[in-house]
Parts: C-alpha cells; sequence; structure tokens
C-alpha cells in the first residue's frame, strides 16, 4: 500500500467512480456542457485546493454510462482516502459518484497501465418502450434470439482488425484490437452483451451490438457477422446501437493488484484467456 505523501511532495491518486452518462455530453471536456471530466476536476480541484487534471482508463460517449470508471490525478494536496472520497462526493453533482480513492505510485497510468476494459450492453426486448429503466437501456421492440446472437458474436473473438466496427471519428492509430470474451445471453426481457478487450476503438460496442442485433431479429444470418468482420468496411455493418444501453463496467491493472477497479458485476463476464 502506497503510504500518504510528505508535505511538499506531488502525490499520485486513483479514483474509481460511477455515473449516469444521460446527463452528461460523455466524460471528455468539451465545448459543449456539462461533461464529467469537467464536473469531477471542479469537485477535485476544490478539495486540493489547486487546479488538478483528471486522466481515464476510457472515454465514454454521450449517453453511455459507468459503473467503475478509473482516473487519476496529480497533487500536493494532503488528505486522507477517505477524505478524498467524501471531499471530492460532497462537491459532485448526484448523477456522479467516487466509490474509492487509493495513493498510487508514478508508475500507475488510468489509461496506460490497464490491460483489458468492460463493457456491458443491455437490451430491452418487449413491444413495449421503458419506463422505469429509460435512459438505463435500450429498446428492441422486435423479438431478438440470444442464442443466435451468440453465436455469431464468437466470429469476433481473439486479435482482429475491427475496422467494420470503428466510427468515422475514431482518432486511434489502427484498428486492430483484442477482444477476449463475448456472450450474449438473455434475462428474461433483456437481453445482455458482455464485452471484454483490451481496448475499445470509438463506437465499437454500439457497433457490434446494433450489428448483433440484426442477426438476433432474423434479418442476417450468424455467419454474417464474419463476413462483415473480414470487409474491414464500416459500410457493411449493422447501424450504430443507442448509448443508453452501454456502460462501462470496469478495468484490469494485472501490476496494481490493490486497485478495487472492477465492479462488483464483472463476476458474471466471461475472461479471456489473455489479458495481456
Amino acid at each position: 500500500m502506497i503510504s500518504e505523501p510528505e508535505p511538499g511532495d506531488r502525490q499520485r491518486i486513483a479514483f474509481g467512480l460511477e455515473y449516469d452518462g444521460s446527463r452528461f455530453r460523455g466524460f471528455q471536456r468539451q465545448r459543449q456542457r456539462p461533461t464529467v471530466q469537467e464536473v469531477l476536476e471542479d469537485a477535485l480541484s476544490i478539495v486540493a485546493d489547486e487546479t488538478v487534471t483528471v486522466h481515464c482508463a476510457g472515454r465514454t460517449d454521450t449517453g453511455v454510462h459507468a459503473a467503475c470508471q478509473v482516473i487519476h490525478i496529480e497533487t500536493s494536496a494532503r488528505r486522507s482516502e477517505r477524505a478524498w472520497v467524501l471531499g471530492v462526493n460532497s462537491n459532485l453533482p448526484g448523477a456522479v459518484a467516487v466509490r474509492w480513492a487509493r495513493f498510487v505510485d508514478e508508475r500507475f497510468h488510468a489509461r496506460f497501465s490497464a490491460r483489458g476494459r468492460y463493457y456491458r450492453y443491455r437490451i430491452l426486448n418487449r413491444w413495449i418502450r421503458p419506463g422505469l429503466e429509460a435512459g438505463r437501456v435500450a429498446w428492441e421492440r422486435r423479438p431478438l434470439d440470444a442464442e443466435r446472437m451468440h453465436e455469431a458474436a464468437q466470429r469476433l473473438v481473439g486479435e482482429h482488425d475491427f475496422s467494420s466496427f470503428r466510427a468515422l471519428g475514431c482518432q486511434a492509430r489502427h484498428a486492430r484490437r483484442h477482444l477476449h470474451s463475448i456472450e450474449v445471453r438473455r434475462h428474461g426481457d433483456e437481453v445482455v452483451l458482455d464485452v471484454a478487450a483490451n481496448a475499445f476503438l470509438y463506437h465499437m460496442v454500439r457497433n457490434i451490438a446494433g450489428t448483433l442485433i440484426a442477426v438476433g431479429c432474423g434479418e442476417r444470418e450468424p455467419a454474417w457477422v464474419g463476413d462483415v468482420l473480414a470487409a474491414r468496411d464500416r459500410t457493411r455493418a449493422g447501424v450504430t446501437a443507442p448509448p443508453e444501453g452501454l456502460c462501462f463496467m470496469g478495468v484490469d491493472y494485472p501490476e496494481h493488484p490493490e486497485l478495487p477497479s472492477r465492479s462488483a458485476d464483472l463476476a458474471a463476464f466471461p475472461r479471456g484467456r489473455d489479458l495481456s
């Protein structure tokens, strides 16, 4: 465990947080407001009594939620881990909450130390639109065959060029990603996609979800997903599924096992054989 900093020393601190993405214009600070980064930096700066910059494990889009996003900051402020959590939460809007804080060494970086990231996509599959879960699930009125969707999804497992599932505005240097596992299952009226990869492209999970929905409702055969992947052409895939069904579930930091960086719900995720 990393101890509290000495007076005058700058200390790196990691935080885990959850947020309702329907209240924000995405994670990253930008001209359109509010963003998660904006409200976090404002709250953290108040507690630190100095300006701080937030670095995150994975930027989420407008409307996308997080169960355990991970960030880090550097500061010379001296506070206990508990004081950081209580102080920051008292200055955050209700749609964001810090779950934990940990002192980490300078080797840790919320983005570059991550070796695995997890997303969940929830689809309410009934003919009546959502009420209680509005803004938290996607809605598909056509009946979906989750088993067909799962079969189709297995064609995406492994290291591939995911250009067919990459949005036009993606700024990643290349489209190769290692998708460790993907599982599609039904729970009553919900169809749930759990996806684990070393990293994701812009809109990658939502484009995969839209493609699998086309299979699930019978528009396409499962083998089509493999053809889409091989084409490396975004126009060959399905539509981009809406953001409200997507939630960033957590991160793997093998070199920092002291971090509680994974949502408890991740126990349900199938694990890939290699998280490097």
